[in-house]
């Protein structure tokens, strides 16, 4: 939990990078021409807003009790860029991916690699390698699982591209939620395996993914350097199986894996200095397990950020195998009527988490009901929703008047009328509001 002084100094930090974004965001993109486009720029505008109420818009909150507490809570941006809006956005993949797990499947995570020397390719060809990226890594994961069985499988896989290691530099990997086994499409059966093999894995994962490249870029360049790779990396390259269960280990798999897809190169709580110039930052190294701190020129902290940033409408979390959305429905009852037949099995490994709300998010950082009236204590309520582009969503005042607080006793008829008792509308309390016509 974050202490009121850190969320302070974070506050502060992220006002001075946003200040002078707009300044060394020109300069940067007249010295890294690729990234003077409409996309980047907008990413760009939706970050320096977020949180502005006027920018972006905002729900206000108002007790009605004694009309004297008011709380305004404004709209994130949502933008890739923007070091405040991962927490939010993991809770919302969490809620999208909550129903993608077969209940009794042990799932274990496994991370696959590419070596250094292939690192700018794939940043200088972003666009044509990162989808084959992902999908060699299925193919992989499936060639591996059949051969372990000896028999055709296919394994399920909630598969997230991450593009930078802990240091914030251009390093695509595949962080995958896979199976412990895959279904036999033939014998209509789930096989589970106890084990991957480490050298297997390595091997496999080598030959699929410089096969694809090669396949993917036809250059004599791209051929030598494929050569390269198998003769400098005999034993493959380096994957990682997680041991065990990841249910056991984590409350949620989702909310596990959300660390790998939402995580900023470089988060806001990462960041020591910035003096107007440079910027310096910490993060645990691989190779020693200290952490250790590195400070950069700002247009280097900005590519760092930026280069980041996948083509629009890339999507960075995919779903194969079992775990597809085309099939899920349709394999998700074979699976577990096979599974019941397996020993061994846990049932209900998978627990899921409910995605916290604002109100929540805001408690467990400050210690604080932000919705609770600080003079009357009262729960407060939503009054005004606005947005810049739609204007007024809703409003309690115009509810008001319409009548949603009228008194629920029965009115008598007016003189001279039929005599039947007028009732107001259901639902409504009364409650003073002075200078209200």
């Amino acid at each position: 939990m974050w202490s009121r002084r850190a969320l302070s100094a974070d506050g502060a930090l992220q006002s001075n990078l946003r200040c002078d974004c707009p300044e060394h965001w020109d300069g940067f993109k007249h010295a890294y021409p690729r990234y003077d486009r409409r996309y980047y720029d907008g990413l760009v505008a939706k970050m320096l807003g977020c949180s502005d109420p006027d920018q972006m818009g905002y729900s206000e909150y108002r007790c009605l009790q004694c009309e004297e507490g008011t709380h305004r809570v404004a709209m994130s941006c949502k933008s890739s860029l923007c070091l405040r809006c991962a927490k939010v956005y993991v809770d919302t993949w969490v809620r999208q991916v909550r129903q993608m797990l077969h209940e009794g499947v042990i799932y274990r995570h496994i991370v696959l690699t590419m070596p250094a020397l292939l690192r700018t390719t794939f940043y200088q060809q972003s666009q044509a390698l990162l989808s084959p990226f992902m999908r060699c890594g299925r193919r992989c994961l499936d060639d591996v699982f059949s051969r372990i069985s000896g028999r055709p499988l296919t394994g399920g896989y909630i598969m997230v591209i991450q593009t930078h290691g802990r240091n914030g530099q251009y390093n695509p990997h595949l962080h995958i939620i896979a199976t412990s086994g895959g279904w036999d499409r033939q014998a209509q059966q789930w096989v589970h395996l106890d084990y991957v093999p480490y050298p297997l894995l390595r091997k496999k994962w080598q030959w699929h993914l410089l096969t694809m490249l090669r396949q993917t870029v036809k250059t004599s360049a791209i051929r030598r350097l494929v050569d390269t790779c198998y003769t400098r990396y005999r034993e493959g390259f380096v994957t990682n199986v997680q041991k065990g269960e990841v249910p056991a280990r984590y409350q949620s798999l989702a909310r596990y894996l959300a660390k790998y897809v939402v995580s900023p190169p470089i988060s806001l709580r990462r960041i020591d200095r910035y003096d107007g110039h440079h910027v310096t930052y910490h993060y645990r190294s691989h190779k020693s397990e200290r952490v250790e701190r590195e400070t950069v020129d700002v247009y280097i902290f900005i590519g760092r950020m930026v280069q980041h940033v996948l083509p629009k409408g890339f999507q960075r979390v995919r779903y194969y195998g079992v775990q597809a959305t085309k099939t899920f429905t349709t394999l998700k009852g074979l699976i577990q009527e096979a599974l019941a037949k397996v020993k061994g099995l846990i049932k209900g490994a998978i627990k899921i988490i409910a995605p916290m709300t604002y109100r929540e998010r805001y408690q467990q950082s400050t210690g604080r009901d932000p919705l609770r009236c600080p003079h009357c204590h009262a729960e407060m309520g939503i009054w005004k929703i606005w947005h810049p582009k739609y204007g007024v969503i809703y409003d309690e005042l115009e509810v008001i008047k319409k009548g949603k607080y009228a008194s629920q006793a029965p009115r008598a008829a007016p003189a001279g009328s039929s005599g039947r008792t007028v009732w107001p509308a259901a639902g409504g309390i009364s409650v003073s509001l002075p200078g209200l016509r």
